[in-house]
């Protein structure tokens, strides 16, 4: 974490795209510690979404251009979590990429959004209302 703080808005930028990608990573640990030292809120929040929506895309690209055994073996997304997210969007449609931000389970939606060639501007409209929402509560929580 430290690593990433030292670096600013360019830092949560990073840790924001990387964490909806491969690591585990929680932007949202980044973007509370650079709250509190007085970073502006409004950047934060931008910035944070911004490389949060970009690392949502690569992972539908993952799921677009990618074969199952890329994204078995390199993302390591289990058979059963693809299954599950697969399943989540024959329950609750496209409205299911809303919830992208949610640990666990948001990173095999936005694989499977690729697989499954959802339309780009829905997914960019759900996932990025989604993950915006989830930092402006942030920032208002952290704030208030």
């Amino acid at each position: 974490m430290e690593y990433f703080t030292e670096f600013g808005y360019l830092g949560l930028f990073f840790a924001s795209f990387l964490a909806a990608t491969i690591l585990p990573l929680s932007s949202e640990v980044i973007l509370s510690f650079l709250l509190l030292n007085d970073l502006n809120p409004i950047i934060l929040v931008s910035v944070a979404t911004f490389g949060n929506v970009l690392g949502a895309f690569v992972n539908y690209s993952i799921g677009v251009w990618g074969s199952i055994f890329f994204i078995r073996k390199v993302l390591k997304i289990s058979e059963d979590k693809f299954v599950k997210a697969k399943q989540r969007f024959q329950k609750y449609g496209v409205f299911s990429l809303f919830f992208a931000w949610v640990p666990v389970i948001g990173d095999p939606l936005t694989v499977v959004a690729g697989v499954l060639k959802i339309n780009i501007l829905i997914f960019f409209i759900l996932v990025t209302s989604g993950k915006l929402i989830r930092y402006v509560i942030i920032t208002y929580a952290i704030l208030a």
